[in-house]
């Protein structure tokens, strides 16, 4: 296994933790037919769109990738990118942003 497919394991590893609690995911098959930079997991949480781009160590996102997640972030969307250096990191930040998903309401965005 490379050492980005340990990273995308562990981080699905991590999301199948959330699987009673209303989490949905999928990895986008990498082939010639989808669209170019999207990210390596995209999936909702309670009506909220993530995204997550995973990096082998020391590899930084393609100029494609940052646009394409820019774009999510634009839609209000949430963006990760993780490499096994900062999967400490992306946990606790997704477990924080799932605490604040779960205090979100629907009469709060019908107000806005």
């Amino acid at each position: 296994m490379t050492p980005e497919g340990r990273v995308k394991l562990k981080v699905k590893t991590f999301l199948n933790s959330f699987a009673s609690s209303g989490i949905w995911y999928f990895m986008p098959p990498a082939s010639g037919y989808g669209r170019a930079g999207i990210p390596d997991i995209v999936g909702c949480y309670r009506r909220h769109f993530f995204a997550i781009e995973c990096k082998a160590k020391k590899q930084q996102p393609t100029a494609l990738q940052l646009r394409e997640l820019e774009k999510i972030e634009h839609a209000f969307g949430r963006t990760w990118v993780v490499s096994s250096d900062t999967l400490d990191a992306f946990q606790m930040s997704f477990k924080d942003w799932c605490n604040k998903v779960d205090g979100y309401t629907y009469e709060q965005e019908a107000s806005t």
